[in-house]
């Protein structure tokens, strides 16, 4: 099975499930998936999905649904390499986050480029401190690791 994240014209977001890519395209040219809003078929699209598979050797396969590139997925794809660039440049402390920016701030290790965790506590200490966050919520399966 596969989900793909769905728009209808009249601005309806909903999700799909199909048996593979070539049963959405099916359905799709049948006119067969409906918008659960107005129930209208022939304005779906798929949306970006921010789903990319590894392959053999480290290639990366990025997934995008979405055949024409409005300026809303356009916004979305920024913001995912942002996030990959994230990844990629910062390193991970984990559940360290506060005490390493903590000797940042106050000149006891080098400045660095972190990310990690830090508890609602961890986060006001860090402010009052005067140590700005910049705060990505993701779901727990997909933490930054």
């Amino acid at each position: 099975m596969i989900a793909f994240d769905l728009a209808c014209s009249c601005g309806c977001r909903f999700e799909g499930w199909f048996q593979n890519h070539a049963d959405f395209t099916r359905q799709h040219v049948e006119g067969l998936i409906l918008c659960p809003e107005c129930g209208a078929s022939g304005q779906i699209r798929k949306l970006l999905s921010p789903v990319a598979f590894l392959g053999k050797g480290g290639q990366e396969f990025p997934v995008s649904a979405m055949e024409d590139h409005d300026p809303e997925t356009k916004a979305v794809e920024n913001m995912l390499g942002m996030i990959q660039n994230v990844i990629k440049k910062f390193e991970n402390v984990g559940a360290d986050l506060a005490k390493e920016a903590l000797k940042i701030h106050f000149g006891v290790t080098e400045p660095r480029n972190i990310r990690g965790v830090a508890t609602e506590e961890e986060e006001a200490e860090l402010k009052k401190e005067g140590i700005e966050l910049l705060k990505i919520s993701l779901p727990e399966d997909e933490q930054l690791h």
